[in-house]
């Protein structure tokens, strides 16, 4: 049941992350024309600027709990990494909720307010004279914290099995570090929470 839980979660959030992802080829491919036309037409786009920065805050605010889902957000474990994995789980298990949770329910919070008055003025950049609309990007802001709550509860959740256990579960994977590609023999490289 925990199990089946936790894999519909990292599911959710692997989809929209992969979705979201698509912001990367979208955003080249319009860097790349504003390029062309700025220095070798000579004739700017007035959207370009617009959209890479709503294309990258989209991409930045939708793939957290994608990068959650998968231990891959960067942190501080100069001793964590020893220590046994039933006092990992212990420890994350206070951290969630003594600091993820409360900011992540303080972002859904906030953002709700600026995405809502955000769509109610239907409001647009004030960086170009085309008023590109940025109603739709601050409208992810509480998408983003619903996405990262969930998360935060498959987490938790496997901090549980972890205590249940003494082992993490382990974690769904779609992409591999580029030294398992290009170096042969070189073994995979451990994700932070996994069983080693």
């Amino acid at each position: 049941m925990i199990r089946g839980v936790i894999k519909t979660i990292d599911l959710l959030n692997k989809s929209v992350g992969h979705a979201f992802a698509w912001c990367i080829v979208i955003l080249t491919l319009g860097v790349s024309y504003e390029v062309f036309v700025r220095y070798v037409l000579r004739d700017p786009t007035s959207w370009a600027f617009d959209l890479s920065y709503i294309l990258y805050g989209a991409l930045f605010l939708m793939s957290g709990a994608y990068t959650l889902s998968r231990g891959g957000h960067v942190r501080a474990d100069i001793f964590y990494r020893r220590w046994r994995p039933r006092r990992q789980a212990a420890l994350e298990f206070v951290l969630y909720f003594l600091f993820y949770f409360p900011g992540v329910l303080a972002l859904v919070i906030a953002g709700w307010g600026y995405g809502t008055e955000s769509y109610a003025i239907r409001e647009v950049s004030v960086n170009s004279p085309v008023g590109v609309p940025i109603w739709p990007l601050k409208m992810l802001i509480p998408a983003a914290g619903i996405l990262l709550t969930l998360q935060g509860i498959a987490e938790v959740l496997r901090c549980v099995v972890c205590l249940k256990e003494g082992a993490w579960p382990a974690r769904l994977h779609d992409v591999e570090e580029l030294e398992s590609q290009l170096l042969p023999g070189h073994p995979p490289v451990p994700e932070p929470g996994a069983q080693t």
